[in-house]
């Protein structure tokens, strides 16, 4: 069985082999190029890693240091709605573990995991700096807080 290349998908390597040139081998140019390539694919794949290696004369495994030392970016696919639930302090305090059960029962995903039709990946994070809206989740860049199960299950079934 062949794997389609990230590459190929339509205008993708358009995109990212102009972030390349945008950059060269420009010193500390490194990170801005992870980010905009990570923009265009939703994560690094490897083959964009090698890529980049390649474009910077950076070794590989310096790139993939460079990259993994930084929680910002992904090495798997992601779902089209990435569900951040806090699980700082006051979250935690204000029952962070019932939402994230209840919503990892809603979309039939671990903490972690992304549903197999791509539509969502659901992440524990330490902290969303929303303390006062204890408990609280993200949903790409809208914040819904002061969640009860049946409040975030509803935000699931009513918004996507």
């Amino acid at each position: 069985m062949v794997t389609a290349s990230v590459l190929d998908m339509p205008g993708k390597r358009e995109e990212f082999e102009a972030i390349l040139a945008e950059y060269g081998t420009q010193d500390g140019a490194l990170i801005p190029i992870l980010q905009k390539s990570q923009e265009v694919f939703g994560y690094l794949p490897e083959e964009v890693m090698s890529r980049i290696a390649k474009a910077t004369r950076m070794k590989e495994a310096n790139v993939f240091g460079v990259a993994s030392f930084y929680a910002q970016f992904r090495f798997e696919p992601v779902g089209e709605h990435i569900i951040k639930v806090c699980h700082g302090t006051a979250c935690h305090v204000a029952g962070a573990g019932r939402i994230t059960d209840a919503l990892s029962n809603e979309i039939n995903i671990a903490p972690g995991e992304t549903s197999k039709d791509m539509k969502f990946t659901l992440l524990n994070v330490a902290c969303l700096g929303c303390c006062s809206l204890a408990p609280v989740i993200m949903i790409g860049d809208k914040t819904y807080g002061r969640l009860t199960t049946d409040s975030v299950v509803k935000v699931i079934r009513d918004e996507f």
